[in-house]
């Protein structure tokens, strides 16, 4: 169980680098890119996969 929380928090800190990035405009090819709100969308996301990797690596089980 602990190896899934895992790596559902790591899916969500990788998406929300993603879309960080696309709204900085540094990978293209979608609509996000260039889009500040992806920006803030991104790093709220990216937050709250830190948060997962955190609660992850504390559970016991």
């Amino acid at each position: 169980m602990r190896l899934i929380r895992f790596v559902l928090a790591l899916i969500v800190l990788s998406v929300g680098v993603l879309w960080s990035l696309q709204g900085l405009g540094l990978v293209k090819g979608s609509f996000m890119t260039g889009q500040a709100q992806w920006l803030y969308i991104g790093l709220v996301t990216l937050l709250v996969g830190l948060v997962g990797l955190r609660w992850a690596n504390r559970s016991r089980i």
